[in-house]
């Protein structure tokens, strides 16, 4: 992975003012996923924006780990059910179609 696209971790949260061991913690429950690179801990780019959530969600409205991690499954379900609805719907006109 290119460094470019690597935010670092200590950044995000002093722009932040929360915590490294909450970054931490977020990775132990798998909800994010760091890189360390020469003793240092990165952020994926693209997980910028679900990261931003997770963090509203524990400190804006005070929702533990555990509930973080149940809210991002289900919400995760969803979209895929979302987008499965979609293919389907798109097969299906094509049968109308004919």
């Amino acid at each position: 992975m290119k460094k470019d696209s690597l935010i670092s971790a200590r950044e995000f949260c002093s722009s932040h003012n929360i915590e490294i061991s909450f970054i931490s913690s977020l990775e132990e429950y798998g909800l994010i996923e760091m890189e360390t690179i020469d003793k240092s801990i990165f952020i994926h780019q693209s997980q910028l924006q679900e990261l931003e959530k997770i963090v509203r969600f524990y400190y804006e409205l005070e929702i533990n780990l555990e509930g973080i991690e149940a809210i991002t499954y289900l919400l995760n379900r969803s979209n895929e059910m979302q987008n499965e609805i979609i293919t389907l719907r798109n097969k299906l006109r094509l049968y109308e179609d004919i």
